[in-house]
């Protein structure tokens, strides 16, 4: 489940495709733009829980996520105070499978029939979707093992395609490398990369187009304390009328 909450503040993929790790682990999360200053961050996996940890001019500033209990816990080192805001809860795994539509609102999933891709059991779903009095309709394949969409069609034409080209080691963790291929209906392809770790169960490395370059490094795999994920004693609650745009 934590792995979710991973892609929404690391990885630009979908939530509804995303694996579950059983894996506490602590890394470094790496963001390179160019032109730009690369950003660096500091994680750490616990069982249903992250925090996050990123330098700003005001500071070190902590974020811990408890995405099955739908909060999320900003620390302050410097000023040692802290706030909590709510977020939407995670359902689990279970339920994602059933319908991967839980969190969209006016989509319906329907699950269709397993298809074998390129060697890959995936499972095919149909979602449609609401927009402005229109139904849009999709074809998604899900990999079962993997959980990541290795085909999908969409209602312009265009689809998109996951290859796997071979395995590697990066950062030294042994990787698989995928191509994905966006084939647009005005005829134009662009690809991305994608390098999943099996042992994670999740992407720890991304190219998108224009040399934009998101992964995970200096991994460690093991057992988080339980300390990281606690409000220190000593802090005390953020002050409302200091932080207006706390949310």
């Amino acid at each position: 489940m934590i792995v979710k909450y991973l892609a929404l503040v690391f990885f630009i993929i979908s939530t509804a495709n995303a694996a579950v790790t059983d894996k506490q682990f602590s890394a470094d999360a790496i963001i390179s733009i160019p032109g730009k200053a690369q950003t660096s961050s500091r994680i750490y996996v616990g069982k249903n829980v992250i925090r996050t940890e990123i330098q700003t001019q005001n500071g070190l500033i902590v974020d811990i996520v408890y995405p099955l209990e739908g909060k999320l816990i900003k620390l302050n080192p410097r000023l040692k105070q802290y706030f909590e805001i709510p977020i939407e809860k995670y359902k689990n795994d279970l339920q994602i499978n059933e319908n991967p539509c839980y969190r969209l609102k006016n989509t319906t999933c329907t699950k269709l029939k397993e298809e074998n891709i390129n060697g890959l059991i995936t499972q095919k779903w149909k979602i449609v979707a609401l927009e402005k009095g229109k139904s849009i309709k999709t074809l998604h394949w899900i990999d079962i093992q993997r959980q990541l969409a290795i085909k999908e069609i969409f209602s312009d034409g265009s689809r998109v395609d996951m290859i796997l080209k071979k395995n590697e080691i990066i950062n030294n963790r042994k990787v698989e490398k995928w191509v994905r291929t966006l084939s647009r209906s005005d005829g134009l392809v662009i690809n991305s990369f994608q390098w999943y770790d099996p042992q994670l169960k999740m992407a720890i490395r991304e190219e998108l187009p224009g040399g934009y370059v998101r992964e995970l490094m200096n991994i460690k795999i093991g057992v988080q304390e339980n300390i990281l994920f606690e409000i220190p004693k000593n802090y005390s609650a953020f002050e409302a009328d200091l932080y207006p745009n706390k949310s």
